[in-house]
């Protein structure tokens, strides 16, 4: 069996878009107090849709939301000639040899991404090929059902915010995340602004329901260290992502100070970067994406050694390759759910992309046992309200 084309396509949403309102989410771009969008960095717009053909008449699915021009353009000039020929089940040679010759300008961002994106198309062609679900080919199952937590309440005003969240108490989550949306240049005035946010959905959810908050990397350790102590009213399960992600000492720093679990790694990369985080003992919970860590082949890695450290996996972004990790891991105790929703921040577009997405029935999902591969299959009809770039 070889595999005999590989197929990239960018698609740029062109139907009308929410624009966020000011301090919908905190990012590192608020420290620049810049009179643009301050989420223009972090919204985004296009999708990568990779396919893996095969001469058995086979094709494999994967995808990638991080810079998909580039992550295009990567994987046709670098990583296709590697592909060519190649038999799709040699998966760990494969991938050791598309880090390797990309490693002298890749290693991290968008030459991980590329790779990430190949690889779960390729565990897509091979659970296709032996007729079994991804979660089949790394162990099976170790939950009859995925608890999931519903991720959105970005900073609005309160009612709207009291709104939703008892949308998702009603739906029957168990846990819900927001964001925060004042940051260090805000002062104190804006960290009273964060703990009206945390009151409100806290007041409407109670004690029963699990609440996590995400910084997105907008605050300085300076300002995390006085806003934590802050949040310990609220019994937040994690804070999520409270300075840059290159700086380990801050996560240590953080969580050593025992208020609340630190997690992050959503824009983690390499298996050794989460060594270092592990190591440096700076995270509570890892968040990695499938997508983003070089796909199934790297994420099952990640996932064993960060259950040698006692320390929770729980991916970024849900999706289906992210699921399918987390099915097979005792590891993963829950994952998260992105509500399908208007266009906004760039997140939702996979709903528009993709056919097989499950929902969620009183805050869990189930993957079905009888769809090969990762059990999506790309949504050509939806692609007319796309730019598609080839």
């Amino acid at each position: 069996m070889k595999i005999t084309e590989i197929r990239t396509r960018v698609v740029e949403w062109r139907g009308e878009t929410a624009a966020p309102q000011p301090h919908f989410c905190t990012n590192p771009m608020d420290l620049l107090e810049l009179q643009s969008d301050p989420m223009g960095s972090f919204r985004f717009h296009g999708w990568l849709i990779v396919e893996v053909f095969t001469d058995s008449g086979h094709v494999g699915i994967g995808e990638a939301a991080l810079a998909p021009r580039v992550t295009k353009s990567l994987i046709d000039v670098y990583l296709k000639p590697i592909l060519i020929g190649a038999n799709p089940f040699d998966s760990e040679f494969l991938w050791q040899h598309m880090y390797r010759r990309t490693m002298a300008f890749g290693r991290k961002g968008v030459g991980m991404v590329a790779i990430s994106a190949v690889d779960i198309a390729l565990w897509d062609l091979m659970g296709k090929i032996l007729k079994q679900p991804v979660f089949r080919l790394l162990g099976g199952k170790t939950k009859q059902k995925i608890p999931v937590y519903a991720s959105r309440l970005y900073s609005q005003p309160l009612d709207g915010l009291a709104h939703e969240a008892q949308q998702y108490k009603d739906q029957g989550y168990r846990a819900m995340k927001l964001r925060f949306g004042w940051g260090p240049v805000d002062g104190a005035a804006g960290m009273q602004k964060n703990l009206e946010l945390l009151r409100t959905v806290r007041e409407v959810i109670g004690d029963k329901v699990d609440l996590m908050a995400d910084a997105y990397m907008g605050w300085t350790l300076d300002y995390a260290r006085r806003m934590i102590p802050l949040t310990a009213e609220f019994n937040l399960r994690w804070l999520e992502e409270p300075v840059i992600p290159d700086d380990i000492a801050g996560y240590a720093a953080l969580k050593a100070l025992n208020v609340v679990p630190i997690s992050g790694g959503e824009h983690e990369f390499t298996l050794y970067g989460f060594r270092q985080l592990l190591e440096a003992k700076a995270i509570d919970y890892i968040q990695f994406d499938t997508n983003r860590v070089g796909g199934i082949t790297q994420a099952r890695k990640i996932q064993a050694m960060a259950e040698a450290f006692e320390v929770p996996v729980i991916p970024h972004a849900g999706q289906m390759h992210n699921y399918h990790v987390v099915m097979a891991s005792y590891n993963s105790p829950m994952a998260e759910f992105f509500p399908p929703v208007d266009v906004e921040v760039g997140n939702e577009l996979f709903w528009y992309i993709f056919k097989g997405e499950p929902m969620p029935v009183d805050g869990y999902i189930e993957l079905n046992e009888n769809l090969p591969g990762l059990g999506l299959t790309i949504d050509e009809e939806a692609l007319k309200r796309f730019d598609i770039i080839e």
